[in-house]
């Protein structure tokens, strides 16, 4: 089936990359999706940018102890979605700037990886849920992986000295999908990956708590015309088409 007659659904194996800020950021934003795809034959990869060195509030333990365990962590989570290859750029946890060292930073990652697909996050969305103000790191992340995707991982000229020096070419990315957006024009129904989304927010021990306790939180987020009984569950995306 074209992928322009149901987006999500394309005919061809695809190298999907998705960059976000932290640790568990993926899992949250978009997890059943990732399992999804990933069930369907694509080939999904991840770039954090940070590794969440700040996010908890455990005074014993120090910043690289806790960068350490997320990335583990992280890579435990991305095993359980099918996700085998995992990056990591190592910015500061909540110093996340979208300025012109993070976006030279993420296009050259775009040229070495050559996704067909990008997944990041909306830089316009200052709450999450009308009730809760959303991190500057997913902000930034947003802010700076959009630039980097147009123009600069585009034009040859833009940060010259990837493609003179490093020898990157450009490279245009099809479609990019935004994740937990704020006018979404995609939705997908993932509720058979709904149960592995919870199964890799459980590997991120470190942020969730009690497991249970966000078991019940995350399956009450069923759509409102349906029954705990027989659920459906839904990811949002705001998709653009590039290339």
């Amino acid at each position: 089936m074209s992928d322009t007659i149901l987006p999500g659904h394309w005919e061809t194996p695809q190298h999907i990359l998705v960059v976000l800020a932290h640790p568990d950021d993926p899992e949250f934003f978009c997890g059943a999706s990732i399992a999804r795809w990933t069930s369907c034959g694509h080939q999904v990869s991840y770039c954090l940018l940070t590794c969440g060195d700040k996010g908890t509030k455990d005074r014993d333990l120090l910043p690289e102890e806790l960068c350490s365990l997320r990335q583990a962590e992280q890579l435990a989570a991305a095993a359980v979605l099918g996700v085998k290859r995992v990056r990591f750029l190592d910015y500061p946890d909540g110093y996340l700037v979208a300025d012109l060292k993070l976006r030279r930073d993420i296009t050259r990652l775009i040229r070495q990886e050559q996704p067909d697909v990008l997944v990041t996050c909306d830089p316009t969305n200052l709450y999450v849920r009308e009730t809760l103000l959303n991190h500057p790191d997913h902000r930034a992340a947003g802010q700076a992986t959009l630039d980097a995707v147009f123009p600069a991982a585009r034009d040859h000229l833009n940060f010259v000295e990837l493609w003179r020096d490093e020898n990157l070419e450009p490279h245009i990315v099809r479609e990019v999908w935004v994740s937990a957006p704020k006018e979404p024009n995609i939705t997908l129904d993932v509720s058979a990956y709904w149960e592995t989304k919870i199964r890799a927010l459980f590997e991120h021990k470190s942020q969730i708590g009690d497991p249970l306790a966000l078991a019940e939180r995350m399956r009450a987020r069923r759509t409102p015309d349906t029954t705990p009984e027989n659920p459906r569950y839904e990811e949002y995306f705001k998709r653009l088409v590039l290339g």
